[in-house]
């Protein structure tokens, strides 16, 4: 991570947090502060990557790429048969 500017935010964080944050430093022989730079960082990526993939998912809806239900309801029901549907796509 390239050091530029940085700023101070300060977090309250239960007891129980901070002495795994603690430990975990320890362990990794690292900082309180790299610990907690590390979390930040993953739960931001997470939460990007699951609002891209909404809004992939809304586009699709948008753009009318859904599976008719009751074209699923119908293959679901067609696997019990001697002649399944294929998979809707």
């Amino acid at each position: 991570m390239a050091h530029g500017e940085t700023k101070v935010l300060t977090a309250h964080v239960p007891l129980p947090l901070a002495e795994k944050v603690d430990q975990m430093a320890a362990r990794l022989e690292r900082s309180r502060g790299w610990i907690m730079k590390q979390a930040l960082s993953a739960w931001i990526d997470q939460e990007e990557e699951r609002s891209r993939l909404t809004r992939e998912a809304l586009a699709d809806v948008d753009a009318g790429n859904v599976i008719d239900h009751q074209a699923v309801q119908a293959w679901a029901d067609s696997l019990s048969t001697e002649n399944p549907l294929p998979v809707p796509r």
